[in-house]
């Protein structure tokens, strides 16, 4: 036999499993040979040490020569494969793992990251680790679930009552009034709540009520989702999530506070019959007018028990529960009035109020039959006061709920009514108290129903008082008793501010000037032509009103517009300061078309009135003098941003607010630059003047800077005066309406006759009551003078009004002739045009032939045409014939007798 074919030499000792193993591992050892070496060895060692395996000796060299086996196969099979596997890369008999083979791995109890994986699939969980944490939190989850299950306990209605007052300060800490939370509730049981009223409440709210578990998984995650995400927070949508969520006084909105509350769903469902679920919600709901429970809703909406309710009536109490501040029909002061209002109020009211009643038909919860005989809506009685709110009190309380409710988060009316919270106040006592003085003052003196019954009833007036540096709401008066007169008239009441809007034209003027009426209707500002105070235009009653370009305007049917002044006086041609003097309208309605009743309205907001409902059609030449219909609060916040050379500041009631001793909100004041200083400075200057000449002298406070305009509408349906100093801006309002809660069609009366007077102008009884009570408000104060504006804009033309001819000069002879006169030649006046030529009564840039205006000025040569020296002038145009009555009103007398026409007679 050939030596190579010899079989392999059989290890010394071990046995034959020894053998075996030994075998494999030769086999395992032997792996391809390398390139350029024989797969044999070229001779045999009798000791079998070269080219064999070295026997082993016993079974630990057997074991460790397997291992050898392993690491040595790992390497032949590529590192990575599992044991030696040489050619064929087979596990060898270590079964080794990772690079080259590292032995065995050693388990763990928690396997992650996984031992003996690599790269991604180390970070991937077993079955085994994924099922383990599943069930630990699952049963983790159940153990906290027992424990808050065990924990909470099932709410007691009579708890419920006890609610907190709110407490109102006024502006130096003291207290004001505790109202609020008084518990206006009567606990009844289930056979008195009438089978009516719980099939309305279950129809309208909870359909299922009478057999589901009292939650709604869809509505907890909603509601989870929304508070997580910072999104709009929702309650529990079933009877039973209801209930538990009002049986609990804090009304915060937490996570803590959800879980809390399911789990307190859930016992409540276990542990209370539906029955009594329906009776403790009936009894501890809001209902609104500080109203909480059936019985005292019943009473307060209709004066009757609850057992006496019928289905119709049932169903609007149950209209309430949707939200009482915007389902009341009598509207909610402490809220936004837009969205609130009786108006819109009542119109969801009567349509939830037939949605409910429907739905009870549909769940055969009330008959067709029965359903029919409801078909008007059951109109609530009128909402009264608490006596403790009388006098001004109530006025300033709802002004604050108001501001509270508009600014601080989560504040809400139902939260408000349950009471804990302290509202730090602008109200001064002292200055509330003068002004009410004021106002009593003449109601005692003037205004006597009895006496006068067709014109001094109905008689109202407003106020409010606005500190420029701040915006702080000082003062206001909102009605003679908060008690009886329900409307704040310090709020928006529809009362149109008249001629005090004119100050914003005037100062739109000033900031954007009038358009080039050459060019187009979008001009830039480097189009248009800034307009002084000493602009001269057109004062005449019933003035032609143009467009921007000289075209006539005309409203949608056509008709041209004739602007009339109060009296139906003429002024002629006078500056606009004289115009804002004397309350002339045509200058002003004149003016707001050449600089855009759109930049007018720009104005005022940015002074600081609102754009919503009380601000009129700006697209009507009317609206530049006052057809809006402003509160007193915002005329004198928006006046004081004149009195703070431009800068404006929103006014407000609220301070501070704190709930249990936390504060919750902190008035933070952002004023913002209206207009720029000159502006409101040269605006202030106007003011002063009608107060110091015009027609606000009424109002002038001695050693005192006022500023200041009086505002009358047509029909005499109301009156103002807004006035300031440099400390205190304040806004008093006059006017006629029966604000009878049963009055459905109130409208503005006339004011002809009222207080004896013959017609009430803004200089009579608001400018009195602003001169007695800013006396008094200012008593103790220094006086502080206004800015000194600097001239600003050009002397423009408008309305009719034309810059003045040039004054004729006297021409001498170069050389005297000897027919030359004594006296030197002059240049020939004009001639006088033949009277076809003459213009019209409206046409615009236009003077008669005799150098007046077409019609004349009133006051007797306002407005005259130019005059010359008559020692220079052979033959001098009539110097001032402005109205054409004669040389004793209009003529003057040489050099006086100019443009504006001087002394005059």
């Amino acid at each position: 036999m050939s030596e190579h074919r010899r079989k392999s030499p059989q290890p010394q000792g071990g046995g034959r499993a020894a053998a075996r193993r030994a075998a494999q591992q030769s086999s395992g050892r032997r792996a391809a040979p390398s390139r350029g070496v024989s797969s044999e060895s070229p001779s045999e060692s009798p000791s079998g040490s070269r080219g064999g395996d070295s026997p082993y000796g016993g079974r630990a060299a057997a074991r460790r020569a397997a291992q050898r086996g392993g690491r040595d196969g790992g390497g032949g099979g590529g590192g990575r494969r599992r044991g030696g596997g040489g050619d064929s890369g087979h596990e060898g008999p270590g079964r080794g793992r990772g690079r080259g083979g590292q032995g065995p791995v050693k388990k763990r109890f928690i396997d992650y990251p996984r031992a003996g994986k690599y790269g991604a699939r180390r970070w991937v969980p077993s079955w085994k680790l994924v099922s383990s944490l599943c069930i630990g939190f699952l049963g983790l989850l159940m153990g906290v679930a027992g424990i808050s299950y065990a924990l909470v306990g099932t709410p007691d209605v009579n708890d419920t009552a006890k609610a907190q007052n709110n407490v109102y300060y006024w502006d130096d800490g003291k207290q004001m009034v505790a109202t609020g939370g008084e518990v206006n509730r009567q606990i009844i049981g289930y056979e008195q709540i009438p089978e009516a009223m719980r099939n309305a409440v279950i129809s309208a709210e909870n359909k299922s009520f009478e057999h589901d578990r009292g939650i709604d998984p869809m509505g907890i995650a909603r509601a989870l989702y929304n508070m997580a995400t910072g999104g709009q927070t929702q309650g529990g949508s079933t009877i039973t999530q209801q209930y538990v969520k009002n049986s609990r006084l804090s009304q915060e909105q937490t996570l803590s506070r959800k879980f809390q509350e399911i789990f307190i769903t859930l016992k409540v469902t276990n542990e209370m019959d539906k029955n009594r679920i329906i009776t403790d919600y009936l009894n501890i709901s809001y209902y609104g007018r500080g109203a909480s429970g059936i019985q005292a809703a019943a009473r307060t909406y209709y004066g009757k028990d609850a057992t006496e309710l019928n289905p119709s009536e049932c169903a609007f109490l149950a209209t309430l529960l949707k939200g009482a501040t915007y389902y009341d029909p009598a509207g909610a002061a402490e809220v936004d009035s837009k969205q609130a209002t009786k108006a819109k109020n009542t119109a969801r009211a009567k349509k939830r109020w037939k949605w409910i009643l429907d739905e009870e038909v549909k769940d055969k919860r009330l008959s067709q039959a029965e359903r029919d005989k409801y078909t008007k809506f059951p109109m609530p009685l009128p909402p009264k006061k608490n006596a403790q709110l009388g006098g001004q009190i109530g006025y300033l309380v709802d002004l604050a709920k108001t501001y509270a409710i508009s600014n601080v988060k989560n504040m809400t009316a139902e939260k408000l009514a349950q009471g804990g919270y302290e509202i730090h106040t602008t109200f001064n006592h002292t200055k509330v108290d003068d002004l009410n003085a004021a106002v009593k003052k003449v109601y005692d003196s003037k205004i006597k129903p009895k006496e006068r019954p067709d014109t001094d009833t109905h008689v109202e007036f407003g106020g409010g008082s606005v500190n420029p540096k701040t915006g702080a709401i000082e003062a206001i008066y909102g009605g003679q008793d908060a008690t009886k007169h329900y409307t704040n008239n310090a709020n928006p009441t529809g009362a149109q501010v008249g001629s005090t809007f004119k100050p914003f034209v005037l100062a739109a003027a000033m900031e954007y000037g009038r358009r080039d009426p050459l060019k187009g209707e979008d001009q830039g500002l480097s189009d248009r032509e800034k307009v002084s105070p000493l602009s001269i235009y057109n004062a005449d009653d019933k003035l032609k009103i143009k467009k921007y370009n000289g075209e006539i305007w005309t409203d949608e049917k056509g008709e041209e517009w004739l602007q009339t002044n109060d009296g139906h006086e003429s002024k002629g041609n006078i500056t606009l300061r004289e115009a804002m003097q004397h309350s002339a309208n045509s200058p002003y309605v004149q003016l707001g078309m050449d600089v855009g009743t759109d930049k007018v309205k720009a104005v005022a907001m940015a002074a600081g009135l609102k754009d919503d409902d009380t601000m009129a059609d700006s697209h009507v030449p009317s609206f530049s003098i006052g057809t809006s219909s402003a509160s007193a609060i915002r005329m004198a916040g928006a006046y004081a941003t004149f009195a703070a050379s431009g800068m404006q500041r929103d006014p407000y009631s609220v301070t501070e607010v704190k709930y249990e001793g936390d504060v919750v909100y902190r008035h933070k004041g952002v004023p913002k630059r209206a207009f720029e200083a000159n502006i409101a400075d040269n605006v202030t200057d106007v003011l002063k003047n009608v107060v110091e000449h015009g027609t606000g002298t009424p109002a002038q406070l001695p050693g005192r800077d006022v500023a200041g305009k009086t505002g009358t509408t047509d029909g005499n349906r109301s009156a103002w005066f807004v006035g300031y100093t440099p400390q205190l801006s304040t806004a008093i309002s006059m006017y006629r309406l029966d604000d009878d809660e049963k009055n459905t069609h109130r409208e503005f009366e006339k004011m002809f006759g009222t207080g004896g007077e013959e017609k009430i102008h803004g200089a009579s009884f608001p400018a009195q009551i602003w001169h007695d009570y800013m006396a008094d408000a200012l008593k103790g104060e220094k006086a502080l003078s206004f800015p000194t504006p600097t001239p600003i804009g050009d002397k423009v033309y408008g309305g009719g009004a034309q810059s003045p001819r040039p004054t004729p000069t006297a021409v001498e002879s170069p050389s005297p002739s000897a027919s030359a006169s004594e006296s030197p030649s002059m240049t020939p006046s004009p001639p006088a045009p033949d009277p076809s030529e003459t213009c019209r009564p409206w046409d615009r840039n236009c003077q008669n032939s005799n150098g007046g205006t077409s019609s004349g000025a009133a006051n007797g040569g306002d407005v005259g045409g130019p005059s010359t020296d008559p020692s220079t002038s052979a033959s001098p145009p009539d110097g001032g014939n402005g109205n054409g009555n004669g040389n004793g009103n209009g003529n003057g007398n040489g050099n006086n007798g100019g443009i504006f026409g001087g002394p005059g007679g």
